[in-house]
């Protein structure tokens, strides 16, 4: 579990594909290693990745993990090369005040960066989803929560319509995370809020609903059916 707060931005160093996925090193780590184990946890980017070997001593600090074919067609860690920024935060410890959101680092999908422009220091942003992945506007609600390449961040907009929305990075966070780097055109990972599918999950239950991608209007749908039934009406 983590909280979508960066602590440290890592550098990509080296990159090497198979056909079975790909092994990515991490350089000038330091800060998130100075506790890490082998099999520890480190989001990179939004993407929750096991640590395979380490090396304080190396490069400012440096760390391995392994990206199998399933994260390599979810995420955009696919399309990193070596100098690239990428965010990094340690699983959340039981002893540390929680100040983000609750994140899994369980990328549920791409956007694509199409708007961005000044608000005084601040920066605001517009992402648009690809239709196949639409249905993840459902769970994203102006002032929640979104995950962006791992970063907590509070929403700002949603246009359904055009399959968008939007965040705003004040100054700070812009210093402190790869989004304020990115420019227009560019994708980043998008996690959802995942409350918001522990409450849909729960309430198809509750209506006797299945695991299909209706939404609430089927579940509501068969409701009135199942009423207009018991009462000879249909």
């Amino acid at each position: 579990m983590f909280t979508g707060l960066v602590e440290h931005l890592g550098t990509v160093s080296r990159i090497a594909r198979d056909e079975g996925g790909c092994n990515l090193v991490i350089s000038r780590a330091a800060p998130v290693l100075q506790d890490c184990a082998v099999g520890d946890s480190i989001a990179v980017s939004g993407t929750c990745l096991t640590v395979t070997t380490f090396d304080l001593g190396a490069e400012d600090g440096t760390f391995e993990v392994w990206l199998a074919n399933e994260t390599l067609d979810r995420t955009d860690l696919g399309s990193l090369r070596a100098g690239d920024v990428v965010n990094l935060e340690r699983a959340m410890g039981a002893h540390v005040r929680f100040g983000g959101h609750f994140v899994q680092a369980h990328v549920d999908g791409t956007a694509q960066i199409v708007d961005l422009y000044p608000d005084g220091d601040s920066k605001r942003m517009t992402f648009e989803l690809a239709p196949e992945q639409a249905s993840l506007l459902r769970y994203i609600v102006k002032k929640g929560y979104v995950a962006i390449d791992g970063a907590s961040l509070t929403v700002t907009g949603v246009d359904k319509a055009r399959r968008r929305f939007s965040v705003m990075l004040i100054q700070h966070t812009q210093e402190r995370i790869t989004l304020g780097r990115k420019q227009i055109g560019a994708t980043v990972n998008i996690e959802v809020d995942m409350l918001g599918k522990y409450v849909e999950s729960s309430v198809r239950a509750a209506l006797g609903g299945g695991d299909d991608e209706g939404g609430l209007r089927g579940m509501i749908e068969k409701v009135v059916e199942d009423v207009l039934a018991k009462k000879g009406i249909v």
